[in-house]
């Protein structure tokens, strides 16, 4: 597999002509702009940290609200 580094980007973009310039800027803002709109990925793991860490509060409060309920 090839190797890329910024060195050798660097030196590959020092020797192409102004067209070719223009055509790798284009691509560089492409990238950017593509970077912008790009949904974060969701890790669902997340989710279920977060539901036990509050599945307890959740619990006590739900039981509060009915016993006011029905006083």
């Amino acid at each position: 597999m090839l190797e890329i580094t910024k060195k050798a980007l660097k030196r590959d973009i020092d020797r192409l002509n102004d067209q070719q310039l223009k055509q790798i800027a284009d691509f560089i803002a492409f990238i950017k702009f593509q970077t912008r709109f790009r949904q974060p990925t969701t890790d669902i793991s997340q989710f279920a940290n977060l539901y036990q860490e509050f599945a307890e509060e959740d619990r006590q409060l739900a039981e509060t609200g009915i016993a006011e309920y029905v006083d």
